[in-house]
């Protein structure tokens, strides 16, 4: 953005390692915003805050955001697809687990 310009950012990438953004404002499916010199067709209404993919990723790519892996893709997720829990999966590992009677073990 140029300096004294007043245009809204609307995808903000939080990191550059990031594959993903936040939206400041919902989008709807259909929109297209500039992102890096590219265009990027919403493929999904996104929600204001939540994240939407700038690059293609991989099943089972680690989706980044804030400079840090924040769970993996569950399928492919292309340029302007939404990305949440219906295509990814936290790779969160508790520090316990539960046993056949849901019984606490500590690790």
């Amino acid at each position: 953005m140029e300096k004294g310009s007043t245009r809204k950012v609307r995808l903000l990438r939080l990191a550059p390692e990031d594959n993903v953004c936040a939206v400041t404002a919902t989008v709807e499916a259909g929109e297209s915003l500039e992102f890096e010199g590219r265009q990027i067709r919403f493929a999904d209404r996104v929600p204001t805050g939540h994240k939407v993919a700038v690059v293609p990723i991989a099943k089972g790519e680690p989706v980044r955001k804030y400079g840090v892996a924040i769970g993996s893709a569950t399928q492919d997720i292309q340029p302007g697809q939404y990305v949440h829990t219906h295509n990814l999966k936290s790779d969160y590992l508790p520090t316990y687990t539960l046993d056949e009677q849901n019984a606490y073990l500590r690790s």
